[in-house]
């Protein structure tokens, strides 16, 4: 077999395995959906908790089952040991500069209503709420879509700016089951900023990313409680 058949191949088998992963953590996440919607709530407060990070897990699993069968490393999605230091503090720089810019400023200027309609009050549910948007939302979303589907965009075309903007509109209609419309579209613009931060900055890493995305969304619930 030539080369180019096998790159014809490889391709096809990237495409097909691609599709594979986004019908199914879109399948999960109509499920985790109906679950939350319908079930959740039936059970005791510590259990939900717990259930909130868990369900967030299984929308790895496809990409996860497919990454096995390959036999492909997590290290692969774009994790690295080395200066791990520098990992998270990157992190926590995106996360601040942007809860500045998009939430701080906007509820300064009387958009509070716009930025998010929950607040809370109790230290447990804060406490919870960190856990939970960084070791559930942030870790699975990150996995999937600046992780396993961003790569094979790159996998399928050579091109950073080809696996930017799908796997950005990808996150971006990932939220259609719990936003409206304009949530999905800053969504998916905050899934190119990732993109292009991981891109532009030296040393932010998948981690980074991870900690940038829980963090963020963690400064969103407390600025809108304390401001």
């Amino acid at each position: 077999m030539d080369n180019s058949k096998a790159l014809k191949l490889k391709n096809k088998s990237s495409v097909t395995q691609l599709l594979i992963a986004i019908a199914g953590t879109f399948a999960v996440a109509y499920g985790v959906f109906l679950f939350n919607q319908h079930l959740l709530r039936t059970f005791s407060l510590p259990s939900r908790m717990i259930l909130m990070i868990v369900t967030q897990w299984l929308l790895f699993l496809v990409p996860g089952l497919l990454m096995l069968v390959n036999r492909q490393k997590i290290s692969s999605l774009g994790f690295t040991k080395e200066n791990l230091g520098r990992q998270i503090g990157i992190g926590l720089l995106i996360a601040v500069s942007m809860s500045l810019v998009l939430t701080v400023l906007p509820i300064l200027l009387g958009f509070k209503d716009l930025v998010v309609d929950e607040s809370y009050t109790e230290i447990w549910q804060f406490a919870f709420e960190f856990i939970y948007l960084l070791f559930g939302v942030a870790l699975a979303e990150e996995l999937i879509f600046r992780g396993y589907i961003f790569h094979k965009l790159l996998e399928i075309k050579n091109s950073r700016w080809f696996a930017i903007i799908i796997s950005s509109l990808l996150f971006g209609l990932f939220h259609i089951f719990n936003g409206n419309i304009i949530q999905i579209f800053e969504t998916a613009l905050i899934g190119v900023l990732y993109c292009i931060f991981r891109e532009k900055i030296k040393g932010c890493t998948l981690l980074s990313l991870i900690i940038a995305h829980g963090v963020y969304d963690f400064l969103i619930r407390l600025w809108v409680s304390v401001l």
